[in-house]
């Protein structure tokens, strides 16, 4: 390992971290001991036995006490988020959902979904494009990445009939969401397949999900802005006693 710049120990959780997002290491695995992280890295024992502390902390290993130290099972979250899927938003109101599959492949991380899913530029994530229709009108381009180890039989499904969000709630339940809300010109592509006029303002939702303390899918949502509005409701704790509305 190499960087005198950055502390020992990060390096090392920087290395595990890899070894799980890239599903080198699966759920249940063994992680390697205090000892076999000294003899393999050249790092201290009390070096590994903080990086296997934090990365427990963390979420991403459970230790169990004269067994070892194992990739924490994605399965088990807690602290459930509910968000609407956007078929669920349609169905609401009372509107017909359909997707169309543009793109479905295995890619490699560039510099911004490296920076949002806390993996290495060029690992290996699982890349979906779709756009959603309600009632046949295009109304959001999804643009979706995933680290393989926490679903890996995502390219398998079919997103004709079942949406990304929807199917990643069922691997897991969420932890966490951060919502960033940008209005932009949107490129001809998407223009394109959302049945835009020029001019016509694009509102991006870009999103990340948490599970087990960690991100681990990332998306850009694209709509068309004279069809498509974000609201929201927050109630304080005690909102209802206190009669606020």
């Amino acid at each position: 390992m190499s960087g005198p710049s950055i502390p020992r120990y990060r390096q090392l959780k920087e290395l595990i971290i890899r070894r799980i997002s890239t599903g080198e290491l699966q759920p249940r695995d063994r992680v390697p001991s205090e000892n076999e992280l000294v003899d393999s890295t050249g790092v201290s024992r009390m070096t590994a036995n903080r990086a296997l502390r934090e990365l427990t902390d963390e979420g991403y290993v459970e230790r169990v006490a004269g067994v070892g130290t194992f990739v924490a099972d994605f399965k088990a979250a807690s602290h459930v988020l509910e968000v609407r899927s956007i078929a669920e938003e349609i169905a609401h109101r009372g509107r017909q959902h359909t997707a169309a599959v543009l793109q479905s492949e295995r890619t490699n991380a560039d510099a911004s979904a490296s920076d949002a899913l806390h993996c290495g530029e060029g690992d290996a994530l699982l890349h979906v494009r779709l756009v959603h229709f309600e009632d046949g009108v295009p109304l959001q381009l999804e643009d979706r990445f995933v680290l393989p180890a926490f679903a890996p039989d995502f390219l398998a499904q079919d997103f004709a009939t079942t949406t990304p969000s929807a199917y990643l709630s069922g691997v897991s339940p969420l932890q966490e969401a951060e919502h960033v809300v940008r209005a932009v010109a949107p490129d001809a592509e998407t223009r394109r397949n959302l049945d835009m006029k020029d001019g016509e303002p694009c509102l991006v939702v870009t999103r990340r999900t948490w599970a087990n303390g960690r991100p681990v899918t990332f998306a850009r949502l694209s709509h068309p802005g004279n069809r498509f509005e974000l609201s929201g409701h927050y109630a304080p704790p005690g909102a209802d006693a206190l009669g606020v509305e």
